[in-house]
C-alpha cells in the first residue's frame, strides 16, 4: 500500500506530493514499484491545522477520480475517519476506506457497507483524530488491541461492509508510546490469529525513530526491518512510502517461507 499525501504538512515528505502533478507521478512510480494498492490521504495525522470536510475533499476527491481513469485495475484507498468523505470519494472510484482512527464516526461502516468499499479498522488506542498520546498506560496494550479491533471488524460486518473487505490494523504509534509499538509488533501473530488480514503502518514511524535513535529521513532500514518481522508474523498489507525497498524486502520474505518461487534459477545448475 503506497501511500500519498495530498497535504503540505506530511511528517515525512512536508508537502512532496501537495500538488496534484507531483502526487500524480507518485501514483505512477508507485505502481511501476510494485504496489498493489495506492492510499490517498488529505488530512495529516498530527495535530496541526484544522482541515474540514469541504477542504479534505477538495484535496481528495476529484484526484481519486483522476487516478481511477488513470489506472483502472488499482486499488485506491483514501484515508479518512469522515463518513461524508468516504461516500463522494467511493463515488470517485475508491475501493477502500483506511480509518486510522478506530471509527470515531460510527456512520462510517454504513457507507461502506452501502457503496460495496473495504474497511480497515484500527486501534487508536481510543483517543479522537488527530491527537498524540500523553503518558498512556495499557494493562495489556496487544490484549487492548485485539479486543478493539475484533470488535471494529464485528460491527463493520453487522453494518453490512462485505467480509472479504475488512482488514485490521494494531496501529503503530496511535494511542501508544514506543515500547507498546514494539510489543505489538512482537506479538503481532496473536492478530493474525484473529483471522482477519492484518494491515501494518510502519512506514518512518516514531517507535523506529526512538529504537535506533534517528530523525525521520534516516529510518528507512529500521521500517524494512519491522516490515519483514511483520511479514513472518503474517501480516498481509504493508502502508509505505518507499514501494520498491518495501516490495523486494516482502518478496524476501515470501521466498523464505516458501510462498514463492526464485526469480532465477541458476546456483549449481550450469
Amino acid at each position: 500500500m503506497a501511500i500519498i499525501n495530498r497535504t503540505p504538512d506530511s511528517f515525512y515528505d512536508r508537502g512532496a506530493t501537495y500538488a496534484e502533478g507531483a502526487a500524480l507521478h507518485a501514483v505512477d512510480r508507485a505502481i511501476a514499484e510494485g504496489a498493489d494498492i495506492v492510499d490517498i490521504g488529505g488530512v495529516k495525522a498530527a495535530p496541526g491545522a484544522d482541515v474540514d470536510v469541504v477542504e479534505e475533499l477538495r484535496r481528495v476527491a476529484r484526484f481519486v477520480g483522476i487516478v481511477r481513469a488513470r489506472h483502472p485495475d488499482i486499488v485506491i484507498s483514501v484515508d479518512t475517519w469522515r463518513s461524508a468523505v468516504a461516500r463522494i470519494v467511493t463515488a470517485e472510484g475508491c475501493d477502500l476506506i483506511n480509518d486510522a482512527w478506530g471509527g470515531p464516526d460510527s456512520t462510517l461502516p454504513v457507507v461502506a457497507a452501502e457503496t460495496g468499499a473495504g474497511l480497515v479498522c484500527t486501534h487508536a488506542g481510543h483517543l479522537p483524530p488527530r491527537t498524540r498520546p500523553h503518558r498512556v498506560a495499557y494493562d495489556d496494550v496487544t490484549g487492548d488491541v485485539l479486543r478493539t479491533c475484533t470488535a471494529l471488524a464485528g460491527n463493520a460486518l453487522r453494518a453490512g461492509v462485505r467480509p472479504d473487505g475488512i482488514i485490521v490494523d494494531p496501529g503503530h504509534d496511535f494511542g501508544k508510546n514506543s515500547r507498546h509499538s514494539l510489543e505489538v509488533t512482537r506479538r503481532l501473530g496473536e492478530l493474525v490469529g484473529t483471522g482477519w488480514p492484518v494491515l501494518v503502518a510502519l512506514s518512518h514511524k516514531d517507535f523506529i525513530g526512538e529504537a535506533l535513535g534517528l530523525p525521520v529521513e534516516d529510518r528507512l532500514e529500521g521500517t524494512l526491518a519491522a516490515t519483514a518481522v511483520c511479514a513472518w508474523l503474517g501480516a498481509r498489507v504493508f502502508r509505505a512510502h518507499e514501494v520498491g525497498p518495501t516490495r523486494r524486502v516482502l518478496d524476501m520474505v515470501a521466498a523464505i517461507r516458501g510462498d514463492r518461487d526464485l526469480a532465477l534459477a541458476r546456483r549449481g545448475l550450469a
